[in-house]
């Protein structure tokens, strides 16, 4: 199924959730002096113009990174990641989005790699517009990601973060991403991985985290942001979350500073709130 768009949703709360912790968890990669490979298994367009096309139709930006954009009291963790939206936007208005395959090349040192996979026809030619000039440093891919990081997992310098974030359009995406962190676990036990999931009320969506602290891996971290109460008719997405299979150990402080900021900022009713979850070594 390939009727997903994300520029409809681009810069919307679960964007802010998603791309922060994903800036949070490269920066600490970044500290070691050994290279990463960031892999990104849905990657998109890798970029959205917010005034024009699709996410100006409805406009969830509004409700997400544009309630940050003037604010003068960020915690250091959005501080780190309105900065990067910023670089994209150098006149200081907000006028474009950065996907997560941007944010990570804004953060990540030259020398390290990106492997990006996009099905969607018209997302990849987009993607290789934004990316294609760096054939050295990004490598793109038009496939299944859930297939294609079997081929590449470990990466060589057996450091990274892969980084799961389907549309969930197709129930099955819910087992697809479990078998796919089973089989990346086998071949990169030590890897980071993130999984971006939307807050539904559907079987699945309530499933999924607590298959993903069944998998093998020496720690999770659980971080959930819901900006409103669930809807009386069982329909929308009222949040979305972040489930990190070996998360930095400095990631749930953070965490703890970001999300009750996030709650107050981007909450839309009384009923806004957040979940923080941590389990094995962590």
């Amino acid at each position: 199924m390939l009727s997903y768009r994300h520029a409809f949703h681009a810069g919307n709360h679960a964007d802010v959730l998603k791309h922060l912790i994903e800036i949070a968890v490269l920066d600490y990669l970044g500290q070691k002096d050994k290279p990463y490979w960031y892999i990104d298994t849905h990657a998109g367009a890798g970029g959205y113009a917010l005034h024009e096309g699709y996410a100006a139709k409805n406009a969830e930006y509004l409700s997400g990174i544009a309630r940050l954009w003037e604010r003068s009291d960020l915690p250091p963790a959005v501080a780190a990641y309105v900065d990067v939206v910023r670089e994209m936007n150098p006149d200081g208005e907000l006028r474009f989005y950065p996907g997560s395959p941007w944010c990570a090349a804004a953060v990540m040192p030259q020398s390290d790699k990106l492997r990006l996979f996009e099905l969607h026809p018209t997302d990849f030619q987009l993607l290789e517009q934004n990316f294609g000039g760096q054939p050295r440093r990004t490598q793109l891919q038009q496939a299944n990601g859930f297939e294609g990081i079997k081929a590449i997992l470990p990466p060589p310098p057996r450091r990274g973060l892969v980084l799961i974030d389907p549309p969930y359009e197709d129930k099955r995406d819910y087992q697809h991403v479990v078998t796919a962190l089973k089989e990346g676990l086998k071949r990169f036990a030590t890897g980071i991985y993130a999984v971006w999931y939307p807050c539904l009320q559907r079987a699945e969506m309530k499933e999924l985290p607590k298959e993903l602290k069944k998998l093998p891996a020496k720690s999770w971290l659980r971080a959930e942001l819901h900006v409103q109460a669930p809807s009386a008719d069982g329909f929308g997405m009222y949040g979305s979350g972040m489930f990190l299979l070996n998360p930095p150990w400095t990631l749930p402080a953070t965490l703890k500073e970001v999300l009750p900021y996030l709650v107050e900022q981007l909450g839309q009713d009384a009923k806004a709130s957040f979940i923080l979850e941590t389990g094995g070594d962590l």
